[in-house]
């Protein structure tokens, strides 16, 4: 897809309702289901948290930037996931928590991103955060520095790619609460893509198939 074509319609993008839980019931392994379904996740009093989805023309084509997160002692080391993390008391609201994190984590400056909208809030129960994920636009490519003690490298999806039913598979994993079961990923460059940040691209998917 042109990265003029996907502006032409941006204002579409940005009006249309949020998909929710019909997105993330496609990519959401069956031990999450039931956090998805009229759960109550204050009981647990999760933890603030936000990512941002950011899309720029690399090639004059769209694309959306993922992260591989780098190993570390942690629930999330080696991921795929969106620049993020955790709301600090100095930010004023989650947003600006999505923008500073993206900041520090790849080096992309937030004067250069343009918030269009946020899509549904995902609870992970492993490291108890509520994610509040928001969409980005960069009119130029971005320079990448990474902070490698946060990010060991970028993953740069064509959107073509992702609108592509043949990225999701079934693939055998371990995880918290399981041994080699099959969950619903997105298999991009030999990543496994799965989780929370799995049924957020399943939203992005639905939304932008809707429009384009």
């Amino acid at each position: 897809m042109y990265f003029e074509q996907f502006l032409n319609k941006i204002d579409v993008v940005a009006k249309q309702s949020l998909f929710a839980l019909d997105a993330h019931l496609k990519m959401a392994p069956l031990e999450r289901v039931q956090y998805l379904q009229n759960y109550d996740y204050s009981v647990h009093k999760p933890k603030a948290s936000a990512v941002l989805s950011l899309f720029y023309p690399k090639n004059n084509k769209v694309h959306l930037l993922l992260i591989v997160r780098a190993s570390y002692p942690g629930v999330h080391s080696s991921q795929i996931a969106f620049p993020g993390g955790k709301k600090e008391i100095t930010d004023k609201n989650l947003q600006e928590t999505a923008l500073r994190e993206t900041n520090e984590e790849v080096g992309i400056n937030s004067a250069t991103i343009e918030i269009v909208k946020q899509w549904s809030d995902i609870y992970i129960p492993p490291s108890n955060f509520m994610v509040s994920s928001f969409m980005g636009i960069a009119t130029r490519t971005p320079e990448f520095i990474l902070q490698p003690s946060e990010v060991s490298a970028v993953i740069e999806l064509p959107v073509t790619d992702l609108l592509n039913d043949a990225l999701v598979q079934n693939v055998k994993m371990s995880t918290s609460y399981a041994t080699d079961i099959l969950v619903p990923a997105f298999v991009i460059e030999d990543h496994i893509v799965w989780g929370a940040t799995a049924m957020i691209l399943s939203e992005i998917k639905e939304t932008l198939k809707s429009v384009y």
